[in-house]
């Protein structure tokens, strides 16, 4: 091998192929996705791993699944998002991301109600997870479901061609 420089004539392929740089994103956000279904799944019904220590719900309980929540949509938006690898998004993505994330926020703030001062039980007593924070989670899942059907890369005709 010489020490010569390359002539300027010869180009250098430097860009990535883009079959490369999505096989890593839909892997990582597949483990992600299913850590997180683990995790929601300890904390909503731990019984089912005979890990129930107490007959109500509690914060620590009401933590971890919302975690693993979080973890379900940060798992799901990476994975969507890399489905539009090399097309253009489109607003009704971009609305899907946000809602997204305003689902998370309205399960959370559901969710943690007692510990923000908002639901049924004051905040010496032990946090209650009721029927009314049950469905404030259960419409911020719904809201997530909406965003993520919104972020699927559906074969629309200005969406055919890849750059």
């Amino acid at each position: 091998m010489s020490d010569k420089p390359l002539p300027a004539s010869t180009p250098v392929k430097t860009s990535p192929r883009i079959e490369d740089a999505s096989a890593p994103r839909i892997l990582v956000s597949t483990i992600t996705t299913f850590a997180g279904l683990f995790i929601f799944v300890v904390g909503a019904k731990p019984d089912l791993f005979a890990w129930d220590r107490s007959p109500v719900v509690g914060f620590v309980q009401i933590a971890v699944f919302l975690a693993g929540l979080a973890l379900i949509c940060l798992g799901g938006y990476v994975g969507l998002h890399t489905l539009w690898w090399g097309m253009e998004r489109t607003i009704t993505s971009d609305i899907g991301s946000r809602l997204v994330s305003t689902g998370y926020v309205i399960a959370v703030f559901a969710g943690l109600a007692d510990i923000f001062g908002m639901g049924s039980q004051s905040f010496p007593a032990v946090p209650y997870f009721g029927p009314w924070q049950a469905s404030g989670v259960l419409i911020g899942q719904g809201v997530i479901a909406l965003g993520f059907l919104l972020m699927l890369p559906f074969p629309f005709p200005w969406n055919r061609n890849r750059k």
